[in-house]
């Protein structure tokens, strides 16, 4: 499958464009921003774009949707649990970068724990993470052993949890019985900063790890 990620706007949110190899049909995950440069590389890829898929709708993940969208007519995808925070992105932007932005398009189709994404030969698992959203998931590649997991776990961390709507307890119970469920040589890309693995984070990572009941 062709993988390829680029870091948007302010906050650095890393979308991910996929791609079947054999009929070039594709997916964008989060479009955060910078939407010409996400639409560059679809172009570089010769990819038609079937979904654009949402881990989470905080706004940094998000704010490039409408530009994508049009450009690529296909439909946006979310857990219907995110739409709180979808339609709040506009007062969060507000507060966080001192800037307007139009509301967000409402998304065409919702995301169910255990739904299947199909473009061309390849499938995504959609596995319900909640805890940094309540709408959050990631997105499960199990013929290439790859996780497109959004805020939920970074390398060496976990997504924040100070957020509205966010909640700690469960962000770490989405983990463990969502994540860590996977083999160690999951590849591990997240919505922030370099990929990891599963098992490097199972038993090094300070949040929920092995050790992390070592800590003070």
């Amino acid at each position: 499958m062709i993988v390829k990620g680029l870091a948007v706007g302010l906050l650095q949110s890393n979308c991910y464009v996929l791609g079947c190899e054999t009929t070039r049909r594709g997916v964008i995950i989060d479009p955060g921003d910078s939407a010409r440069s996400i639409l560059r590389l679809v172009a570089q890829q010769d990819l038609t774009i079937e979904h654009i898929l949402l881990t989470h709708a905080h706004f940094d993940h998000v704010m490039a949707l409408e530009p994508v969208q049009l450009a690529t007519q296909a439909p946006a995808l979310l857990h219907p649990a995110d739409l709180p925070v979808l339609r709040d992105a506009p007062e969060r932007v507000s507060l966080w970068l001192d800037t307007e932005i139009d509301p967000l398009p409402e998304p065409d189709g919702f995301l169910a724990h255990g739904q299947i994404i199909r473009f061309g030969m390849e499938e995504l698992e959609v596995r319900f993470t909640p805890g940094h959203a309540p709408g959050h998931v990631v997105f499960v590649h199990h013929t290439g052993r790859q996780v497109f997991g959004g805020d939920t776990l970074f390398q060496g961390s976990i997504g924040r949890y100070d957020l509205p709507l966010a909640d700690g307890p469960t962000l770490l119970r989405s983990i463990r019985e969502q994540l860590f469920t996977l083999p160690d040589d999951y590849i591990v890309y997240p919505g922030h900063g370099p990929a990891t693995t599963i098992g490097d984070e199972r038993r090094h990572n300070p949040f929920v790890g092995e050790t992390a009941h070592r800590l003070a």
